[in-house]
């Protein structure tokens, strides 16, 4: 039986010209960038060329590239470089939707002593942007909100957001892990502060992360050591993967229109074919401004842990939310912050699709899905005691 994977918002699989550019720095060119020989300088020169790559991709300068182990440091670095350098303040905003690198960073800084604001977002997962200027205060050190929702894609306004805060002087954050690659970025025209990015998340192996730091940007490390990355992360460099991560940046940006396009039929197309043959479905979420490649569906009255089970045995893989709250017995705290029914919240599935992804897996699961959720509703109490005209199928797009 062959896998569909249909999990990329929780990783993708390397691609094969990644993994081709990073073997000779896993095998003949081991050296150490930071030696003065030449054994050790024709790495450097490597390293510099995928900072290239990874600017490109969201139009900055490469020397305003930091290179981490993943978007989880990215995003910490950026919350407490804002901490370290602006003792005096003690306020932060988010939203009530971020991913837990940063809300539970926020939670920890909250018993250190410090106040956090969560924005809320409305039943379509909307932020809206008026709501921050009623949090921000003098003693904001920093605001960090995600650009797109790693659960249901939803895309948040930072454009706008980030012009709000320039006026003003305050420093702002955003973690687009689940956007780079997937829509443009140009943190030209967008004037944030600092941008985090994850290179599993667009093909490059786990491990690798950056965060894009604007020059000017007062900036205080998170690692402390050598003066790798201008002594702005300290470490031995990942010289293969910060290659693999420049090839696969470069990847996505060469090919970026044409897998919106792609990516975009193929969801569009799971999700009619679900909402059409499954009664009691949803689409949670923003359809007007959402990633290409994700789906988040709601199979009211039956429990989403049961699907994904039912699912693997047809070997597909889906999740019911972000892979790094696996194991909670909590439903997703995205949905509940965007008010979805106790009917539908336990019953959400998270589709994430990538280039790799082919009609005929899109046709699989609308082959295999009908069943499943007639299966699990006929053994569910609450499946069976449906009221008359209650729910139903839900079209949000034309």
């Amino acid at each position: 039986m062959s896998t569909i994977y249909l999990d990329n918002n929780a990783t993708t699989r390397t691609a094969p010209e990644v993994l081709d550019a990073m073997m000779p720095y896993l095998t003949e060119f081991y050296g150490n960038p930071s030696s003065m020989h030449t054994f050790g300088g024709q790495v450097h020169k490597k390293i510099e060329e995928a900072r290239e790559q990874v600017a490109a991709l969201i139009n900055a300068e490469p020397e305003e590239i930091v290179f981490t182990s993943c978007g989880t440091e990215s995003d910490n670095t950026a919350l407490m470089s804002a901490v370290e350098t602006l003792p005096a303040k003690k306020h932060l905003i988010t939203t009530r939707v971020e991913h837990p690198a940063v809300l539970n960073l926020c939670h920890h800084l909250g018993r250190k002593g410090f106040r956090t604001t969560y924005l809320p977002v409305d039943m379509l997962g909307r932020l809206d942007p008026a709501a921050l200027d009623k949090a921000l205060d003098d003693d904001t050190a920093i605001v960090s909100i995600m650009f797109a929702n790693n659960e249901t894609g939803v895309i948040f306004p930072v454009e706008e957001i980030a012009l709000r805060l320039h006026e003003q002087g305050v420093l702002f954050h955003t973690d687009a892990v689940q956007a780079a690659g997937k829509i443009p970025l140009d943190v030209k025209k967008t004037p944030l502060h600092m941008l985090t990015i994850s290179g599993h998340k667009l093909h490059a192996p786990k491990g690798i992360g950056a965060l894009f730091v604007r020059k000017g940007t007062r900036f205080h490390p998170y690692i402390i050591g050598g003066h790798q990355e201008r002594s702005r992360r300290a470490g031995t460099e990942n010289v293969a993967s910060i290659i693999g991560l420049g090839k696969a940046a470069e990847l996505a940006r060469t090919n970026l229109e044409e897998e919106i396009s792609y990516l975009g039929r193929l969801r569009d197309r799971l999700e009619r074919g679900l909402l059409n043959s499954c009664p009691h479905a949803r689409v949670n979420g923003d359809i007007a401004s959402r990633l290409p490649n994700t789906a988040n569906i709601s199979f009211e009255y039956i429990e989403g842990e049961a699907i994904l089970l039912r699912l693997n045995e047809f070997g597909i893989c889906a999740s019911s939310g972000s892979a790094c709250t696996s194991g909670s017995l909590e439903p997703s705290h995205v949905l509940r912050a965007m008010g979805v029914p106790y009917t539908a919240v336990h019953g959400s599935i998270r589709f994430s699709l990538s280039r790799y992804n082919t009609d005929r897996d899109i046709d699989t699961v609308l082959e295999v899905m009908p069943g499943i959720v007639n299966e699990l509703r006929e053994l569910s109490p609450f499946g069976r005691s449906i009221p008359e005209g209650s729910g139903g199928q839900t079209k949000e797009y034309t």
